[in-house]
């Protein structure tokens, strides 16, 4: 199955603020998901059934990029900072209601 890459304006936000090394390691991690959606550890979610995580480290911080499948879109929803946790996660796949319509 083709899948199409999405992203919301608040993980585009966050992607412009970074450096090119850390958007190089954005990048890469982004064709292993257009690859395989799936190859990556799921999280639960209380909204959406195929969300995931993706684990890497950005300037030594422990960062995992958040991606939901809905067919036939995945939308990258945020990159979250690993020593915060996932307290702030039901609020970002709130905004992917929003701005997507769904």
């Amino acid at each position: 199955m083709s899948y199409r890459i999405k992203s919301l304006n608040f993980f585009k936000k966050q992607i412009e603020k970074l450096d090119f090394k850390s958007k190089k390691i954005i990048y890469d991690k982004i064709q292993l998901i257009k690859q395989n959606p799936y190859r990556f550890k799921r999280i639960h979610s209380k909204k959406y059934s195929k969300v995931f995580r993706v684990r890497f480290s950005i300037n030594k911080k422990e960062t995992r990029l958040i991606y939901v499948i809905i067919d036939p879109n995945i939308i990258l929803v945020c990159l979250l900072d690993r020593k915060k946790g996932y307290r702030d996660l039901e609020g970002y796949l709130g905004k992917l209601r929003k701005e997507l319509g769904l």
